[in-house]
């Protein structure tokens, strides 16, 4: 069972998960039909500002790592980024 996780479908653009706190290894699920360009981003600032560290236009399963303490992370699309289906975005630890 996962520690932390958030889970967002997204059909629309400029469409994110909740932020979530993560430190350490934590697992990226990006699943669904769309045609979309799917971000995970991190924030410093508890989400007043937001940098990309990943991105997937196809569904995948991996992971990242964080080596620093309170940072939080969401995932979705920007704007300009979705086209058309769901896409099923999960961060979790």
């Amino acid at each position: 069972m996962a520690k932390f996780a958030v889970t967002k479908s997204v059909t629309a653009q400029n469409t994110f998960s909740d932020k979530v706190k993560l430190h350490g290894q934590y697992n990226i699920s990006i699943s669904g039909t769309f045609v979309a360009t799917v971000v995970v981003q991190r924030s410093f600032d508890d989400g007043s500002n937001w940098h990309n560290v990943d991105s997937s236009t196809v569904p995948i399963q991996t992971f990242g790592t964080e080596p620093e303490d309170d940072i939080v992370y969401r995932i979705g699309v920007e704007t300009g980024g979705y086209t058309s289906g769901t896409v099923v975005g999960r961060l979790s630890q």
